[in-house]
């Protein structure tokens, strides 16, 4: 991520793939239901150290490794999120200030942290846990998206090499 992205995601503000939390001090709360609905929808850019109407506060320079430690090893904690995912947070210098940027990308599995299942829309993670009508069309979204959950009934196995 260099600052002349991260400054074209600013100036795009939130939406489906872009949230900002402010994060100034230490990781929010509610930083893992954006991880979640960003596993569960298209993926997406999280941004620490930013407020909503995009002005960037930074991370203090002393907490910022252990945040990005804190979010690594959060999201590898299948209490914390599950399935657990991969993520590579990094801390980037923009305007002499800390942001530390996350790209999270769309998954194959549904996800749910700390027993909710969140979904993206618009620019908020909403809960979907208990609308089984929308927990249904996750799974069956999934099931679509990757080739390994489709059903192809006419390939042949010597269709293999």
């Amino acid at each position: 991520m260099t600052p002349e992205k991260l400054k074209e995601i600013l100036t795009q503000g939130e939406g489906t793939e872009v949230e900002f939390k402010t994060s100034q001090f230490e990781m929010n709360k509610d930083v893992f239901e954006s991880v979640c609905a960003f596993l569960n929808r298209k993926g997406g850019h999280l941004l620490l150290g930013v407020k909503n109407d995009s002005t960037v506060e930074g991370v203090l320079e002393d907490g910022a490794q252990d945040m990005v430690n804190n979010l690594i090893t959060q999201a590898n904690n299948p209490q914390k999120l599950s399935p657990s995912f991969y993520l590579s947070p990094e801390i980037i210098d923009y305007e002499e200030m800390k942001v530390i940027y996350t790209y999270i990308p769309e998954s194959s599995q549904v996800h749910n942290t700390s027993g909710k299942i969140f979904d993206r829309n618009e620019d908020g993670d909403l809960d979907i846990t208990r609308h089984t009508d929308q927990v249904s069309q996750l799974f069956l979204r999934k099931q679509t998206t990757y080739t390994e959950n489709r059903v192809f009934p006419y390939l042949q196995l010597s269709d293999f090499n």
